[in-house]
């Protein structure tokens, strides 16, 4: 029980998000005529660590602070369930998503000396919001933006620059979309979880702004995400092909309308969360693909 416990806490369902990322600013890289394989496979170890801390101390704080036992579980939100089924204590939990942010940072200082001490302001970032993000953003209206933030403009430059040794505004630019699509999947995920959210301290855009406009704030970022593709595109600073991701848009329409309908209930909201973590890993999957394309045409 506690071999599948370890497979389940993590929750390896979302780690796409980092494979995407990471390909993303990789792949920009390799469209500059600078790639490295083995580079790109430890930013993915390291990467995907960090990934997998951020959804375990989740669990961990997210069950100390009595959310997940008030919650109702869905396929998306609510937890692993692996600390409130006790197929693991609260401290095997941390000390377990510990070890992952140790070992990502590990990777993180690697890279630092073997790229440049310009890399060590997105290492601290990532390592800080990881560690603070349940005791600290999520509690302050921030949690959207610091989950955009990282699964979007810092992992995509961070990836870019362990391949050049340098930033660019292209992969800047090019993390946008990325970035707000997964925003958008924590605060559509964020529905079912806001009384038990509420009574556990946290605050986030459904607290703040309640159900109703929380969905239109859904819709608005559905949209903007596929707009900033678009103008990626017009002003020249994105390549042709990353308009493949615009084959999502139906998908998203599906999603926006979901929201707007369902997002009262739970049970009626599970298919829209469904199609938004589609919609989202999809989305940036094709712009990385895109990038890929461009490389060979």
């Amino acid at each position: 029980m506690k071999v599948k416990a370890l497979i389940t806490l993590p929750r390896f369902h979302f780690i796409p998000l980092s494979l995407n990322m990471t390909s993303l600013g990789a792949f920009i890289a390799l469209r500059e005529g600078v790639f490295s394989f083995p580079i790109y496979i430890l930013t993915l170890i390291g990467v995907v660590l960090s990934h997998m801390a951020t959804n375990i101390l989740n669990d961990y704080h997210d069950y100390k602070d009595g959310i997940d036992i008030s919650t109702t579980r869905t396929p998306f939100s609510g937890g692993s369930g692996v600390l409130t089924a006790g197929f693991l204590s609260a401290k095997q939990a941390l000390f377990i998503g510990l070890c992952s942010l140790f070992l990502a940072g590990l990777i993180g200082i690697y890279f630092v000396i073997r790229t440049g001490i310009a890399l060590l302001p997105l290492i601290l970032l990532a390592g800080i919001s990881i560690y603070f993000y349940n005791t600290f953003f999520s509690k302050r209206i921030m949690g959207e933006f610091i989950a955009g933030f990282n699964f979007g403009p810092l992992l995509v430059l961070g990836a870019y620059f362990v391949q050049t040794g340098h930033y660019s505004i292209e992969a800047l630019v090019a993390s946008l979309a990325p970035g707000i699509l997964t925003s958008n999947l924590l605060l559509v995920n964020e529905f079912p979880d806001a009384e038990a959210d509420k009574k556990g301290g946290r605050k986030h855009f459904v607290i703040s702004l309640g159900k109703k406009k929380a969905a239109y704030l859904a819709v608005f970022l559905i949209t903007l995400s596929y707009l900033l593709i678009v103008l990626g595109v017009i002003v020249n600073n994105m390549p042709v092909w990353t308009l493949l991701a615009l084959l999502t848009v139906m998908i998203g329409i599906k999603t926006a309308k979901g929201v707007i309908r369902d997002h009262e209930g739970i049970k009626e909201f599970i298919p829209t969360m469904g199609k938004n973590v589609i919609t989202v890993l999809s989305t940036q999957a094709l712009i990385a693909l895109g990038y890929l394309i461009a490389v060979f045409t």
